[in-house]
């Protein structure tokens, strides 16, 4: 489904145009309008039916289609056409039963399984297997034999029977949207559960859903045929579409056309629930100058917790398996302050960030460290309860983080309705309002995410972010996709906003030109330890790590003419395969064995400027990162 929904995306058909042109090709039009003649039919017997359906007519005995029996009648000389259209009220109402029930038990089921993961979709599986090992004509036969003429039940009971199926097929396709990136931003932005699975979660599964139950409708209907025929649906002289090709089936050798009207009509049916199940599919998956700088701090790295807005100290980070990929990370940032977190790919930057919002993959969990944020522990409540409202994050893809079924002003709208509430246009004016502050004209509220630029798109995830008017911003690399202009552009909107609402940043980027512009302190990152912390302008000219010497030796801007980049060799290992004691002892040039003899401690060789190497009074600062 999600290739079907990128394929319209990129069409740039809306949703509105989608359903229009589905439902005028004849694959959708004419199977709805045969169900439709259906259930009209059915509905209105009473008054279109030209006789009443247990009316016997003994001179017509077998007839076959005339002026007086448009269809023929029966062995006992009744009109086929009234019985097929009061049977149908009885056979499509129990498909009815059954489709209801299996949407109810099975979708609600399947998306509480893939949605919420962990023990409760351990137990569906395990009853979901149970159920499927279970042989549905035999049990409803049993269930027939207990509830009697009770048809209702009866159908009940053959919708459970059948919603493992489709329950299964839910759960696939929620873990898979589950894992978009759109769906993480909007648990950061605080959308409570229901209001995540009904607006973001059900609109992406609703294709398989439909097929399957379309389906499962043309199957209820055979299976009560089926029941009919064998003489357990409902009893003469009610008629139904199976009794009457039972009762076709008696005099085939006197009258054949008899099987004619009740087949067709019921194949034609399931067909059409079929043909109509693809239509409805197809429509529903179409949903395809350098800013102002920072405010200073006063606090030291490793300031009293009290004294900071976000205080994490000790954090221990583990992921499923047990496998650690933050460990002992101790850091702060102030009220309105600006800090990076920079370090190569795989150092365990992002995931930090993640850990601050409770965002972390399935088996993950903080399991050592204090965590408090503007003078409170959250140890035991956690930062869940901050999301979107006290912390906010910018992803690294906008475009992922948005989702592709609705425009841009309905998803602001959305953030700004449960943070504020208000009326319609109330919430109209604050989602302008926040694109207008984010340097986007109101037009863009009516466009969809593949409408947009990467720095548009850049720009409507800030103005998502700021819609609960956050203390704290995790902007996680919101500057890799973006070309140097736009990159110039959105910091520099990221420091006026920072300036007009006094609200902290915490970059996590691997960028140092981004850094050294835009960020006044620092955390040095590797291999899950914060290796070296303090002033950005101190770790430019003095660094006291051998990882952040090569680094900075690495940036293209301060390399000399006529000469190459330095490169620090090897790469970040795995988590679980770290060295003991230094971390990066294997990549070192200063190495000496004491560096993985035993775990190295932190020191502070000047006020502010913390270290996590031993041979920092080796280090020749700026000298050596430049040579």
């Amino acid at each position: 489904m999600t290739a079907r929904i990128e394929e319209f995306v990129a069409r740039g058909v809306r949703p509105g145009r989608r359903w229009r042109a589905a439902l005028r090709r004849p694959l959708a039009v004419l199977p709805l309008a045969y169900l439709a003649l259906l259930v009209a039919g059915s509905v209105l017997a009473p008054l279109l039916a030209p006789y009443s359906p247990v009316a016997a007519d003994l001179d017509h005995v077998l007839a076959g289609p005339s002026l007086s029996h448009v269809l023929g009648t029966d062995a006992l000389g009744r009109d086929v056409l009234a019985r097929l259209m009061y049977g149908g009220r009885v056979s499509l109402l129990h498909a009815a039963i059954v489709v209801v029930t299996v949407v109810v038990a099975g979708v609600a089921s399947g998306i509480a399984a893939g949605y919420l993961d962990g023990w409760f979709d351990r137990a569906f599986t395990w009853v979901v297997d149970v159920l499927l090992a279970i042989p549905v004509l035999m049990t409803l036969l049993v269930v027939l034999a207990v509830v009697g003429e009770h048809q209702t039940v009866v159908m009940v009971a053959l919708g459970v029977l059948v919603s493992p199926g489709l329950a299964r097929v839910v759960r696939g396709a929620t873990l898979a949207v589950r894992k978009e990136l759109y769906v993480a931003a909007a648990r950061v932005c605080g959308l409570p559960h229901h209001r995540i699975v009904a607006a973001h979660v059900l609109p992406r599964i609703a294709g398989p859903v439909i097929v399957q139950v379309s389906l499962l409708a043309g199957g209820a209907l055979l299976i009560d045929a089926g029941l009919s025929y064998l003489g357990f649906g409902a009893q003469p002289p009610d008629p139904t579409w199976g009794d009457m090709i039972a009762q076709a089936a008696s005099v085939i050798d006197r009258q054949p056309w008899l099987l004619v009207p009740p087949g067709v009509v019921l194949g034609l049916a399931i067909l059409a629930f079929g043909l109509l199940g693809d239509a409805v599919r197809d429509a529903t998956a179409g949903h395809s100058p350098l800013p102002q700088p920072a405010r200073t701090s006063t606090l030291t790295p490793c300031a009293e917790p009290s004294a900071a807005l976000l205080s994490l100290r000790g954090l221990e980070v583990t992921l499923a398996g047990g496998r650690v990929v933050v460990e002992d990370l101790c850091l702060e940032i102030g009220h309105g302050e600006t800090v990076a977190l920079a370090g190569e790919s795989g150092c365990g930057k992002s995931i930090t960030g993640r850990a601050i919002l409770d965002l972390l993959p399935a088996g993950g969990a903080v399991t050592a460290g204090s965590f408090r944020f503007d003078g409170e522990d959250l140890a035991a409540t956690g930062p869940r309860a901050l999301r979107g409202s006290r912390i906010a994050l910018i992803s690294q893809d906008p475009v992922a983080a948005l989702d592709p079924v609705f425009p841009i002003g309905r998803q602001v709208g959305e953030l700004v309705r449960l943070r504020h509430g208000g009326s319609r246009t109330s919430v109209r004016q604050r989602t302008l309002q926040l694109l207008r502050d984010v340097n986007l004209p109101e037009e863009v509220a009516r466009r969809y995410p593949h409408e947009l630029s990467g720095g548009m798109a850049q720009r409507v995830a800030i103005a998502m972010a700021l819609a609960g008017e956050p203390s704290l911003l995790i902007a996680d690399e919101p500057t890799t996709a973006l070309d140097a202009a736009v990159q110039a552009e959105v910091l520099a909107l990221l420091g006026r906003l920072q300036a007009e609402r006094g609200m902290a940043i915490l970059l996590i980027t691997h960028d140092w030109a981004v850094v050294t512009s835009f960020c006044r302190r620092a955390y040095v990152m590797y291999a899950g330890h914060i290796v070296e912390s303090g002033p950005v302008e101190e770790l430019l000219t003095r660094p006291r790590h051998p990882y952040t010497e090569g680094l900075l030796g690495a940036m293209p801007s301060r390399a000399r003419p006529g000469t190459r980049l330095t490169a620090i060799p090897g790469s970040v290992p795995e988590p679980g395969q770290w060295p003991s004691g230094c971390h990066f002892a294997p990549r070192c040039t200063l190495a000496t064995p004491e560096c993985s003899a035993a775990p190295v401690p932190v020191s502070e060789p000047d006020a502010g400027h913390r270290t996590r190497c031993l041979h920092h009074d080796e280090l020749a600062g700026g000298e050596r990162a430049s040579a």
